[in-house]
């Protein structure tokens, strides 16, 4: 099973911090969004990751390249440059990077990963600023059950300042469980995601997996200060690893 999370936006809402980098690369707790969202799939064993990039799309692909090192202890002898790796602590995870273009659209972005997908007869697909404490194998056997080409997460709206929904509303959430068939939907890069959902129901191809537990989205630098005191309280609902 594989993952392709969307990582390309401007982030124009939290320009506090996307003027520096991309938006899931906007740190929660000291770590990347992003980071926290593949920590959620790979709890429940979903390791394969592919990332759509497009603004700063370098800023993580530095990231996962210099990750090994980040996360160890090393030593470096510079004189015979060398670099010895001492207590590693990794994660299993397989990271493809794809510049899918800055200015790309959203169904666009995951149409270009489209290569990388062969060969899965379905998939997990999220946006690269939402976190929840879903069960990601659930959703997953849902999904499987109903046979139908697309499952959301629909989840309510949290209560918050300068939202278009209101507080409770039903709306989509992102972590989406795909047939690969969907990517035959996307024209090209001018394709909007939003386009192809509605589509996808028009056809009644898109069944909502209802839930009430905890989901959030990082939109302002309110939503990152808000997830982080979270975080910091030590008991963040997303951390399911």
């Amino acid at each position: 099973m594989k993952v392709v999370i969307l990582a390309g936006g401007l982030g124009t809402r939290l320009a506090e911090e996307t003027h520096l980098k991309p938006k899931p690369m906007v740190e929660i707790g000291g770590k990347p969004i992003l980071w926290h969202i593949m920590k959620i799939y790979s709890a429940y064993g979903i390791n394969h990751f592919i990332i759509c990039c497009g603004y700063k799309g370098h800023i993580i692909k530095e990231f996962f390249a210099n990750y090994f090192i980040h996360t160890s202890d090393i030593t470096i002898d510079l004189k015979s440059n060398q670099l010895v790796v001492h207590n590693s602590q990794v994660e299993p995870w397989t990271v493809t990077l794809v510049d899918t273009g800055e200015f790309t659209q959203t169904g666009g972005r995951l149409k270009r990963v489209a290569k990388y997908l062969e060969g899965e007869e379905i998939f997990c697909f999220t946006y690269g600023d939402c976190l929840s404490d879903v069960n990601i194998l659930e959703e997953i056997a849902f999904h499987k059950k109903h046979g139908k080409l697309a499952t959301f997460l629909s989840v309510k709206a949290p209560p918050r300042f300068n939202s278009p929904f209101e507080p409770g509303s039903w709306i989509s959430g992102g972590f989406f469980v795909l047939s690969y068939k969907v990517l035959e939907l996307i024209e090209g890069d001018h394709t909007d995601w939003n386009d192809i959902t509605k589509l996808l129901a028009n056809q009644g191809e898109l069944v909502p997996y209802t839930y009430t537990g905890f989901w959030y989205s990082m939109e302002t630098l309110a939503d990152k200060l808000y997830l982080d005191d979270l975080w910091k309280s030590g008991a963040p609902p997303w951390k399911v690893w």
